[in-house]
Formats: structure tokens, sequence, C-alpha cells
């Protein structure tokens, strides 16, 4: 098949979704639902159209630059008086809940498989751990949920995903025995640490040069036009490349960043931000068909029922169970605290974790795929088509307790 025709059909498709996109939001068939299905149709288990050859590398590259470009946008636009006000709701989702649902999640795999190593069970709790910043949007995005909820969980779909590098990283050196017995535990404080200070440091350091640079510019009437289109794309992408390359947490990096960015740019944050959103729709877009035409065909064709029992758990009691314990005593209502639990979708860092773990050729990589795809797919579409509708029944219940959370 020729690439130009590949080329011409995803356009094609491009084109035709960005024509209805608007109105699309509005309804239950969120983005990521009309890309995983569309690659699904029109890649090689279904019409055939699209017959791509992309390797791990290239899916996970692809994957972790549109995670970044996201992370980096979404935490820029974040609003930070409210965050400040509210910060001990992220802060126990992420240093409580977070580890209880790796911890909860490893003990679903034990009950499920027994096929699996205790390895690769750890490893299957830790990618299927962090939330999606993207999927979240249409919850994160709407004013009539109250404001502490929305960025509570945009601050922890933002930080988890980096929290768990580490963890994902030591899991993999424990698995391919490149690790002395001795030498674990020290890891085990060193990788987290190294990843979120080095993450957290370039991110600053990234967004105040960047701020002070691009506030200069527009100050001399030197940025404007079709250039605003850019220089935060390329900024994420300083945070993200840096903090690899050093050993720290990319996507750590990028959310920090984003955030130091959205409170010191001083001009132009509406425009900036505005152009960098449609760049991280388009990565989106793309990665998600990919998913879609690669991924699901082989889960579809060949489901396992452990893979679809945990999954369906994986979006259920392993997530909401956990965010319920984290939040005991901050004395929120129960709708808030299943609220908040129910959106935690699973998507782009999951994708990244899978390819990583794909490549170490582990026994059970085959089912830790099927695992991984199912619980994705099964978030695209659960929490696709209940976000709109749950948004708005909580906020109209929230609105007659007088705005109490």
């Amino acid at each position: 098949m020729s690439e130009y025709q590949i080329l011409a059909i995803i356009a094609a498709f491009v084109f035709c979704y960005c024509l209805v996109a608007t109105r699309l939001e509005r309804t239950k068939f969120n983005g990521p639902l009309v890309f995983v299905a569309c690659g699904l149709i029109l890649g090689p288990y279904c019409l055939g159209l699209v017959a791509m050859d992309v390797d791990g590398e290239t899916l996970k590259t692809l994957a972790e630059i549109t995670l970044a470009v996201v992370l980096f946008t979404d935490s820029a636009g974040a609003n930070l008086p409210v965050l400040m006000r509210f910060r001990r709701l992220p802060a126990r989702l992420l240093l409580i809940g977070l580890p209880l649902t790796i911890g909860l999640g490893f003990l679903t795999g034990c009950l499920l498989y027994n096929n699996l190593t205790w390895i690769e069970l750890a490893l299957l709790a830790t990618m299927l751990a962090p939330t999606d910043a993207a999927l979240g949007q249409a919850v994160i995005n709407d004013d009539a949920v109250p404001s502490s909820v929305r960025e509570g969980l945009n601050v922890e779909s933002g930080l988890n995903d980096g929290i768990c590098v580490p963890v994902l990283l030591l899991f993999l050196a424990i698995s391919s025995d490149s690790l002395p017995t001795g030498a674990v535990l020290s890891q085990m404080l060193e990788l987290p640490l190294q990843a979120i200070g080095i993450g957290t440091l370039v991110g600053i350091v990234s967004a105040v040069v960047g701020c002070v640079s691009i506030n200069g510019s527009v100050q001399r009437n030197w940025l404007d036009g079709a250039w605003t289109q850019i220089p935060v794309i390329a900024l994420a992408l300083v945070c993200f490349s840096i903090s690899q390359w050093l050993g720290g947490s990319g996507f750590i990096a990028c959310f920090v960043g984003g955030l130091i960015f959205g409170g010191l740019i001083q001009r132009q944050k509406a425009a900036l931000l505005k152009a960098a959103d449609g760049t991280g729709d388009v990565l989106s877009m793309i990665t998600w068909f990919i998913f879609g035409a690669l991924f699901i065909g082989d889960c579809l064709l060949a489901p396992q029922w452990q893979a679809i029992v945990y999954a369906l758990l994986s979006l259920s009691v392993i997530r909401i169970l956990p965010v319920c314990l984290a939040v005991i005593g901050m004395g929120l209502e129960t709708d808030s605290k299943l609220f908040m639990g129910w959106f935690g979708p699973r998507g782009l860092a999951s994708i990244v974790f899978i390819v990583m773990v794909n490549e170490a050729n582990l026994p059970g990589a085959n089912t830790l795929v099927q695992a991984v795809t199912w619980t994705v797919l099964l978030s695209v579409i659960l929490h696709g088509i209940t976000a709109n509708p749950l948004a708005n029944a909580y906020a109209l219940r929230t609105k007659t307790r007088g705005g109490s959370v």
C-alpha cells in the first residue's frame, strides 16, 4: 500500500472530523472514541484501507510527545488560586490514592491471572494506575462542575503518570535481572526522587526562561500572528526532552512547567494556549487512530475473559475505592467521591507504558497487552458516553446543595 494512500485517508479523516468536532463534543461520542473506531474500521482488521507498519518505538514516541504537549497546555490553563486553595485534594489522590490503586490492581491481578509472575502483575497494576488528562477534558473543562473537583482531577492526571514512570522502570529492571538484590531497595528510593526532582527543576527553569523570553518579545511586538502557534509547543518539548535526557520524568517537567508558564505569562496567554491546544488535538487524533488500527483488532478477534474482567474492575473498584479512602476526613459528599473515582480514564500514558513493557519481551507480554488494551478501549467508550451526562447531573446536585462538594 502506498504511503500516499495512507496519508490521503488519514488527512481526509482529520479534515472531516474538524468540520463536526464542536458538535460532537456536546454528544456522547468524544474525539478519542471516534478516532479509535475509525482506526479500527479503516485499518487492516476491517476494510484494510490503512495498512500501517508502525513499530513500537514510533508509537511510543508519538504518544509521549502527544502526552507532553497535552500536559503542558492543560496545566498552563489551570486556575492557580483555586488549586492553591484546594491543594489537599490532589495531594491525597497522589500520595494515598495512587499507591492504593497500584496495590489493589496487583491483588486483583493475583486473583484473575495464574500465568503471570508477581513482577508482571506489578507492571500491569502500574501501567493502569495513571489517569489520562486528555480523556478527562470533557469534565475538567466543564464550568458547571465545581472548580475544586476539576482542578483536583487535572493535577492528579497531570502528575500521576510521571510518578508511575520510575516505578515502572524499577519493575522492568527487576524483571530483567539487571539489578542486584541489594540494590533494589536503594533504587526504590532513588528512582522516584530523581524522576520527580529533576522533572520539577527542569520544568521550573524552562518555564521561567520561556516566560521571560516570550514576555520580552511580546512587549517589543516581535511575536504576533502565525508565530504565536509555535512557542508553547516548543517549550513543552524542551521541558520533556531535557528532563528525559537528564534522567528525570519528562511528564512531570511538562506539567510543572505548564503551571509556572500559566502563572507568569503576562500577555497573549489565551492566544498562545489556543494555538497549542489545536496541535495537541491533532497529535491525539493521530495517536488514537493508530491505536485503533493496530491494537484493537487482536483483542476483538481473540478476547481473553480475564482481560475484560480486569479492565472493568480497573475502571471501577480498583479506581473508586482508593479515591474514597484517600479523601476520608475531607468532608466530601458521597456523590463527589464517586464522581472523582469514576472519572479516572486510562489513555495515552497506559499506551506509552505498554509499548515500553512489550519491548522487554516478558513471557506474559501478550496477556499484559490484552489487559491494558481492553482497559483503554473500555475507558474510551464508557467515559466518553458518560462524561457530559454525569457532569451535568453532578453539577445540578452540587448546585442544589449551595455549591458544596
